[in-house]
């Protein structure tokens, strides 16, 4: 249920310096001649441009070129396979102008093959091979032929994403690609609790994660601001709780049908959601919704400002955890993923012993109801229950103890997920410049944003235990999707690339071409992207 309205802003034309892109490489130029630049600007795109790096791209051989008789061809007993095929269909359609019928085998055209025995591509990797007569992605699994998907359409001129017929031609470069994710758990978070987004604009912002091969989406639905998803025992929790958010504004809510179609739609893309109610702190919107979760009785007002640290559930109340049961048994109910996120940070208005005793039994009711915990990294100075997942949100070099707890945590069997604050919170300010977000954890660029290695991040903590990282995006000063995508584009490719590629892949220099090769597609999207200085933008 959407209470406020908002409305996309224009997106300008986009104007950058021009580069030169050969028919394997990417070169820069200070200058070029209009005939070189419409050469290189119809030339197949090269390998080099795939973002995140693929494991292996091996080019050779001669260029495929869509027409009018290409087909698109699926195996006819597979049907997730045929929706894959369907979903490539309408992205290609509107810009070639092509029917591109999803039909039976053949040996031309785009190819889309599952097989269970595909050697070295693991669940969600895939091989691509492309020449004159045709390109074959063959996965052992859907999600593995879905990423292949996105790196085709990375093969492809950034004009196809357009939704307008554009002029050719469509070229995929001649050669193999063999590529798998380098960590399984690859996510963004979405805040929709300080400034509430509707399904549409989560939509939206799904489809772009999918792009650079994602696999998780993280929503934070329950704050001090506002709580964001209906709960049929305590139905207060939407209705008022969810009826402000920061500045003031109207609010929202997710219906349980509302919620239900963004987990669809994620997996639709083969995203999985993480639905997450923090507690026992950042539950000013709950405690004001019912006084008896309060321990004086006594509800505070709605909050609208951006503080933290200053609530909390009544950890000696029992009521306190029939409502947690509740609300986890509800939430657990509507979510088919495996997770399931219970918060945990920032409870400063919670004793240690209190917050202890409340997570051991907030922990206890997401095993009830057949879910994986994951918490902020302070869990892990509780008693963090087998299997339960710590997401570390700290800094590099600040937090010495609370680091080495977390390692400690990690030897001990708990599995970490990194999304480190100065490095991959995408709410953070480019630089002083930066009008939207904040720059409590430093300004953080592009190139910082990219250049670290969660594998060896935090010392102390045995690489088997990373499971894979997260780009977080806080909503205090977004309102919309042009402000989302303004924080999360560029830096966002850039945390997907370290959650997917090999890290011998790993290289600023080169990373910075391969993304502003991207600049082109951003637009085409009509993604309203951060024009970052340090990144040599493409101008078509």
């Amino acid at each position: 249920m959407r209470l406020h309205s908002t409305q996309r802003t224009a997106l300008p034309r986009l104007l950058g310096s021009l580069l030169l892109v050969t028919a394997f490489g990417i070169s820069g130029a200070g200058t070029a001649s209009a005939s070189s630049g419409a050469a290189a600007a119809s030339a197949p795109r090269p390998f080099g441009q795939i973002l995140p790096a693929p494991a292996e791209a091996k080019p050779g051989g001669s260029a495929y070129t869509l027409s009018a008789d290409t087909r698109i061809r699926v195996e006819a007993h597979s049907g997730e396979a045929r929706s894959i095929g369907y979903y490539l269909a309408d992205i290609l359609r509107p810009s070639t102008g092509y029917a591109l019928p999803v039909t039976g085998r053949g040996s031309d055209g785009i190819r889309l093959r599952l097989d269970p025995q595909a050697g070295g591509a693991g669940a969600e990797g895939y091989l691509l091979k492309s020449n004159h007569s045709s390109v074959t992605l063959t996965a052992r699994t859907p999600a593995g032929l879905f990423h292949g998907v996105q790196t085709l359409r990375q093969l492809l001129p950034a004009a196809v994403e357009r939704r307008s017929r554009q002029q050719g031609p469509w070229e995929v470069a001649g050669g193999t690609v063999t590529d798998a994710p380098r960590f399984a758990y690859r996510s963004a978070m979405l805040d929709v609790s300080r400034h509430f987004f509707s399904v549409a604009e989560v939509k939206r912002y799904i489809d772009q994660l999918a792009l650079y091969k994602m696999n998780k989406l993280h929503l934070h639905l329950s704050d001090d601001q506002g709580w964001r998803i209906a709960i049929d025992s305590w139905p207060r929790l939407a209705t008022h709780g969810g009826q402000t958010e920061v500045g003031g504004g109207a609010g929202g809510f997710y219906t349980k049908s509302d919620y239900r179609e963004i987990v669809r739609y994620a997996a639709s893309r083969y995203l999985e959601v993480v639905p997450e109610i923090d507690l026992p702190g950042h539950t000013n919107a709950a405690l004001a919704s019912y006084p008896e979760l309060n321990c004086d009785g006594v509800a505070p007002p709605l909050y609208t400002g951006t503080s933290v640290g200053f609530s909390s559930l009544c950890a000696q109340k029992a009521l306190t955890y029939d409502f947690v049961d509740d609300v986890i048994r509800e939430l657990a109910a509507l979510t088919p993923g495996r997770y399931l996120h219970i918060g945990g940070d920032e409870a400063h208005s919670t004793s240690h012993d209190d917050y202890v005793a409340f997570m051991d039994k907030a922990q206890a009711a997401v095993g009830r109801y057949g879910k994986t915990v994951i918490g902020w990294h302070q869990l892990t100075g509780a008693t963090p229950v087998k299997g339960a997942v710590a997401q570390y949100w700290g800094y590099d070099r600040k937090g010495a103890a609370e680091r080495k707890q977390v390692a400690d945590a990690a030897v001990k069997g708990t599995k970490l997920v990194l999304s480190p604050a100065d490095r991959s919170y995408l709410d953070m300010k480019y630089d002083k410049n930066t009008v939207l977000g904040l720059a409590w954890a430093g300004y953080v660029s592009v190139q910082r944003s990219y250049d670290w290695d969660p594998a060896s991040y935090l010392d102390g903590v045995p690489q088997d235990a990373v499971l894979g990282v997260e780009a977080p995006l806080w909503s205090e000063t977004l309102t919309d999707s042009d402000e989302i995508e303004q924080m999360a584009f560029p830096r966002l490719p850039g945390v997907a690339e370290l959650g997917w590629s090999p890290a011998s892949t790993h290289d600023w220099g080169a990373y910075k071409v391969r993304l502003g090769a991207q600049g082109p597609r951003f637009a085409a999207l009509g993604i309203c992207y951060h024009r970052a200085p340090e990144v040599p933008w493409a101008a078509r």
